[in-house]
């Protein structure tokens, strides 16, 4: 399994970011995907997650209203759409893969540096 993701960069807060990951290697048929997001001096958290084939999502609090997870089985990829961004949601951001029945993720991409500042 192979995870490659793209798309960070330097916002404003208020700005919008949209991250890619694309997945390749297998097919992921009842598998999970996440991004999680670690910030400087901070634990590696769960911002959103979504089921390969009912598309259920999970959202952490802290993003909820304002992140949108979402993922296309023709291209094998899952996109994180980040709208009203702030600087708390500065960090690095992983894209990862779980398998279907576990309760753990075992494949991750690179990360990649999405930067919320004036």
């Amino acid at each position: 399994v192979q995870l490659q993701a793209s798309g960070g960069g330097s916002v404003q807060p208020g700005g919008y970011l949209r991250l890619s990951c694309a997945a390749s290697g297998r097919t992921f048929t009842n598998w999970k995907m996440g991004w999680f997001r670690q910030a400087p001096g901070k634990d590696r958290e769960l911002a959103a997650s979504i089921t390969w084939n009912l598309g259920t999502t999970y959202y952490t609090d802290a993003v909820k209203g304002r992140f949108t997870i979402s993922r296309d089985g023709a291209q094998n990829t899952v996109t994180l759409e980040m709208n009203n961004l702030r600087p708390e949601d500065t960090a690095i951001y992983y894209c990862a893969a779980s398998r279907g029945g576990s309760n753990s993720y075992a494949y991750w991409g690179q990360g990649t540096q999405v930067t919320v500042s004036n």
